[in-house]
């Protein structure tokens, strides 16, 4: 079963999301990204590749050749966790470190050409892991991955763009959380909310109708926009 997908998101009014950039300075609702995404109630929440790669602490797994051969299947220590950080990590380029991020326990997503190496190096530090592709990765297995192994029925989409982007030109979006924040980026070649690896043109998403469901003024000028979104 597809979990409902939410993608969830802070920009500035031009649709950036650096906030470091952003003038003026957000103060007070610098921890706003949190304190929504602990009121969408995900039982995960997934980042992609760049965005994980701001969580690891090592900078590479030392080069050496596995011990032995590891299945192509999910390797999931924990089961029975609150919530999940779940990471794009198609070719399986972030060394962690760590095992978790703020208490939720890491899910790598892979495709089945990484290396032995990698997957012993995982194993050691307790990261867990599953395959969604053969060399490329296939979100929409991916979704129904999730829901089989871990239970996941509310997933929320986090970002960087180019995962965004990723998810709502599959289809798989059914709703964006969007909190506007009353500042600027307005300098070239930051990420937005949406974005891809290259440029596109034509149709990027199969988007047939997006329904306003509420529109939240926050503390600060904040707003806070959800959608349903429907998808052809």
């Amino acid at each position: 079963m597809k979990p409902h997908v939410i993608c969830h998101m802070v920009s500035s009014v031009d649709g950036r999301t650096w906030q470091s950039r952003q003038r003026p300075t957000r103060g007070k609702s610098g921890n706003l990204f949190e304190v929504l995404h602990d009121k969408l109630g995900g039982d995960a929440w997934l980042i992609g590749r760049v965005t994980g790669r701001e969580f690891a602490k090592r900078e590479s797994y030392p080069a050496q050749a596995a011990r032995q051969a590891y299945p192509r299947t999910p390797w999931l220590p924990k089961r029975d966790a609150a919530a999940y950080g779940v990471v794009l990590d198609a070719q399986g380029k972030i060394a962690w470190g760590r095992s978790d991020i703020g208490g939720d326990p890491i899910v790598v997503v892979l495709t089945e050409q990484v290396p032995d190496a990698h997957l012993e190096a995982l194993r050691a530090e307790g990261v867990g892991y599953l395959f969604a592709g053969k060399t490329e990765l296939d979100l929409a297995l991916l979704l129904e991955i999730l829901n089989k192994e871990l239970g996941i029925e509310r997933l929320l989409v986090e970002g960087g763009g180019k995962a965004n982007g990723s998810f709502l030109r599959a289809g798989l979006l059914d709703e964006l959380s969007l909190a506007i924040v009353p500042t600027v980026d307005g300098a070239r070649g930051g990420p937005y909310v949406f974005d891809s690896e290259s440029e596109m043109t034509g149709p990027t998403a199969p988007v047939t109708a997006m329904t306003l469901k509420s529109c939240e003024t926050l503390e600060g000028g904040a707003i806070w926009l959800r959608y349903d979104i429907e998808n052809g």
